[in-house]
């Protein structure tokens, strides 16, 4: 039996703990999971969303958790900068350890988060579940099979809109202790999405911009924005596909875009996130007369769709992806193979992140490696 302790009860602490109860109904194939130990800053809170969550009993010590000896992995959903701390501390104990992206807002902390897992031999992942979704890991075979031919640009875009409101307030994803911004909080995203289907980026050129230099405090006083909510990034792959990046979290009338396109000698794909459940193809193998993008809806045939529901274009939703990236976290503790990004993968994206913003420092092309 796999005993589970959870660290953070925020949006993502709710789908890891979502995801945990779920698992081994949706997919019958993993044994047992026990929720031991859920940890929060406040101890009152942690007490009533361990009732909440199915844990249980919770505690305002986030070490009590890793310090339990009933709990053999751990989920670490705090806010960035608190990953590095917990998620070294809990592969020392000898937990595995399930931890949301990003990594860490430096990149030495990565990299002692690399080092510790490698030191601990326990599994340490994650949280990519973009990745997971039957329509990209779909797109993942057809690129391999050249249903497209030979690939030689792609696009990818994110944007959300929780930042687009200028008269919003100051809060923690605006302070320069949580990272860049948009570039590490949020490019890390479609970064996995590019990392599972091509493989490392090698150069890139990047520029960001604030849209609101200063916001307002609870006191009413003006605080400068640290945080950059929008970057754009010309790159080459090691693979020699060029391509952009661009991400904004100021994007009114977004609320979860990825958007990818990738054009090659055969055709083309495009997906859009925020209909997760469907994407288009366009080959050129299709007569001339026929020839036009076809929209592909997902069903049973595009794993692992087929273990949430029977029919096709029904659709699955985020916290399903969760679900699944917590089977493929449980199947790799296992030492099945696993689709998961694990922290060695982690940390190239993480480099990549930083020569990003190298790179608009410095305001030139920066090699990646």
């Amino acid at each position: 039996m796999l005993g589970v302790g959870l660290i953070g009860t925020g949006f993502m602490g709710k789908c890891h703990a979502l995801a945990w109860n779920s698992v081994r109904a949706v997919f019958g194939d993993v044994p047992p999971v026990r929720l031991v130990h859920l940890g929060e800053a406040n101890a009152e809170l942690a007490v009533r969303r361990a009732n909440e969550f199915g844990f249980q009993k919770g505690s305002g010590d986030w070490r009590a958790v890793i310090d339990d000896p009933e709990v053999n992995v751990v989920s670490v959903t705090t806010p960035n900068q608190f990953h590095p701390e917990m998620a070294i501390a809990a592969l020392k104990a000898g937990k595995h350890v399930w931890c949301e992206k990003p990594m860490a807002p430096a990149f030495n902390d990565a990299e002692a988060m690399l080092a510790a897992a490698k030191q601990s031999g326990k599994v340490a992942a994650l949280g990519y579940n973009y990745i997971q979704g039957p329509a990209i890991r779909h797109i993942r075979k057809l690129l391999a099979e050249k249903i497209i031919g030979d690939v030689n640009h792609l696009r990818i875009e994110m944007d959300e809109d929780f930042m687009a409101d200028p008269d919003a307030l100051f809060y923690w994803k605006h302070e320069a202790t949580s990272g860049y911004g948009a570039l590490d909080d949020f490019a890390v995203h479609p970064l996995s999405l590019l990392f599972t289907l091509f493989g490392r980026v090698s150069r890139v050129m990047c520029d960001m911009s604030k849209p609101y230099p200063t916001r307002k405090t609870h006191d009413g006083s003006d605080r400068p924005v640290e945080t950059y909510d929008s970057a754009s990034v010309l790159m080459h792959m090691e693979n020699g596909v060029a391509g952009t990046l661009q991400v904004n979290r100021s994007a009114w009338g977004r609320k979860g875009r990825i958007a990818l396109q990738i054009f090659g000698s055969k055709g083309s794909i495009l997906f859009d996130q925020e209909r997760a459940n469907e994407f288009q193809l366009y080959v050129t193998a299709d007569r001339p007369t026929e020839q036009g993008y076809r929209t592909i809806l997902t069903a049973p045939q595009h794993e692992p769709y087929g273990q949430f529901i029977p029919a096709p274009g029904h659709g699955l939703g985020f916290n399903d992806l969760k679900i699944i990236e917590c089977h493929e976290l449980v199947k790799r503790i296992n030492g099945q193979p696993a689709h998961l990004i694990e922290f060695a993968d982690g940390l190239e994206i993480e480099r990549t992140v930083h020569a990003m913003a190298r790179s608009f420092n410095e305001q030139r092309w920066v090699d990646v490696r």
